[in-house]
C-alpha cells in the first residue's frame, strides 16, 4: 500500500512535506488535525494520532489492518531505522489548536470569567494532548 491509500480515506488532509500528511483522526471526534502520516522510502507507512489514539483503531475506522501500512514487496532490513519519524514541525502543527484552546481559556479566566464543566474538559483534554506530544517527542 501506499499512504494515497489511507490519506484517501481521511478528512482534513494537509501535506506538511514530502511524503508527509497531517489529517483529522477518524478513530475520535477530531475537529483539527491531529494525526501524522509519514510514508517512508521502503513503502512502510507510520501513522501516530498527537491526541493518543491506537493505530489499530485509526485502521479499523477507516476499515484497514496493520498489513495496509507495509509495502507488498520484501522490506530491506538493511534500511537504518528512521530515528525522527515525524519532523518536530509537524509536532507543532498538530498541537497548535490545543495550545490556543489552553491560551483562551487562561485569557478567559484572568479577565474573570468563570468555566462550564465542558470548557474545563476541553481545557483538560488539551493539556492531554500537548502532554502526549511531548512524551511522543522524547522518543525521537
Amino acid at each position: 500500500m501506499s499512504a494515497s491509500t489511507l490519506l484517501e480515506r481521511l478528512d482534513g488532509v494537509k501535506r506538511t512535506g514530502a511524503d508527509r500528511w497531517l489529517a483529522r483522526c477518524p478513530a475520535h471526534d477530531d475537529s483539527h488535525a491531529s494525526m501524522a502520516v509519514r510514508e517512508l522510502d521502503d513503502g512502510r507507512v507510520l501513522v501516530h494520532d498527537f491526541a493518543g489514539c491506537a493505530v489499530a483503531d485509526v485502521l479499523a475506522a477507516v476499515g484497514l489492518d496493520f498489513e495496509a501500512l507495509f509495502p507488498e514487496r520484501a522490506i530491506d532490513y538493511r534500511i537504518r531505522p528512521e530515528r525522527r519519524p515525524f519532523p518536530a514541525a509537524d509536532v507543532l502543527r498538530a498541537v497548535e489548536q490545543e495550545t490556543l484552546i489552553a491560551a483562551t481559556g487562561a485569557a478567559y479566566l484572568a479577565n474573570g470569567g468563570a468555566l462550564t464543566d465542558d470548557d474545563r474538559a476541553r481545557l483538560l483534554l488539551a493539556s492531554k494532548r500537548i502532554a502526549q506530544a511531548i512524551r511522543e517527542s522524547r522518543h525521537v
